[in-house]
């Protein structure tokens, strides 16, 4: 290789020679993750006080990545690791709501365990779950290796800066997107496929609310697209599968989409609504 080229390539080494590597922060969300649920646990405890210990560890390994990162800023790592931890048992309890909903929204969920240790909507909400708490205390970079992890393994892409309620299940989930933006109610179900998206990508609005705002009690089929900052659908709506929404509806609405047969005129898709209003 040309010399100047390998001197370029070292010199961003030396650049950054302590950042959190992917990996670090993975094989840490995963650990913690064992703790949170014995099911992902890679190693058993003899005593509640090895246990403890673990959990200690597991203290320092974040202090260290947050002081490794090099997009903290002001923040101090070790005030937003003993907030994160404080914050634990309340993101906790989040993800036993979220198992609930999943098993009681799907009739093959045989347990809870099967949700755990099988359902990807559970891992890609859990790995959201904490990585909106750390993108809430303001960590930056962390808590997007955190979501592209979960997506790599699940096929779920849901930012860390989603907002979303209790209760959230996301059924089968593969090629689910969930923008920055966006907000979700409690009590919502989402299939496979759906998108809660921007209308525009221009870096001008990245300050901006670009992504949808869903209502309690909704249920989103495959491959609905919901797009836009002032998009709110109403509580207890339904949106059918392959609907595509750019403006809001009001509660209690049902969207749906039907496709009519071929004429020698072409073919005409319609989007049905029902609601309260049109």
């Amino acid at each position: 290789m040309d010399r100047d080229f390998i001197n370029s390539l070292y010199i961003r080494q030396q650049a950054c020679p302590s950042c959190p590597s992917p990996e670090t922060v993975a094989n840490w969300f995963n650990e913690l993750l064992g703790v949170l649920f014995p099911d992902f646990a890679k190693q058993q405890f003899n005593t509640q006080r090895e246990f403890e210990l673990y959990i200690e560890r597991l203290k320092l390994q974040l202090d260290q990545i947050l002081s490794k990162n090099p997009t903290k800023g002001e923040l101090d790592p070790a005030h937003v690791t003993e907030r994160f931890f404080e914050e634990l048992p309340a993101t906790y309890q989040q993800m036993e709501q979220d198992i609930t909903a999943l098993f009681e929204g799907d009739p093959a969920a045989k347990s809870r365990t099967e949700v755990i240790r099988t359902y990807p909507g559970f891992m890609a909400t859990a790995a959201h779950r904490i990585a909106h708490q750390l993108h809430v205390l303001g960590v930056g970079l962390v808590p997007r290796i955190i979501s592209e992890y979960a997506h790599s393994k699940t096929g779920i892409d849901i930012h860390p800066g989603a907002d979303i309620g209790q209760f959230f299940c996301i059924d089968h989930g593969t090629g689910v997107v969930i923008g920055e933006t966006t907000v979700i109610g409690d009590h919502v179900k989402i299939y496979q496929g759906v998108t809660l998206g921007a209308l525009s990508v221009d870096k001008k609005d990245a300050t901006l609310k670009r992504h949808p705002t869903i209502g309690d009690n909704v249920v989103l089929y495959a491959g609905a697209t919901i797009l836009g900052g002032n998009t709110e659908i109403g509580h207890d709506s339904i949106i059918g599968g392959n609907v595509w929404l750019t403006n809001s509806i009001p509660p209690f609405s049902k969207i749906y989409y039907q496709a009519q047969m071929s004429t020698s005129e072409g073919t005409t898709d319609t989007i049905i609504f029902k609601g309260e209003s049109a």
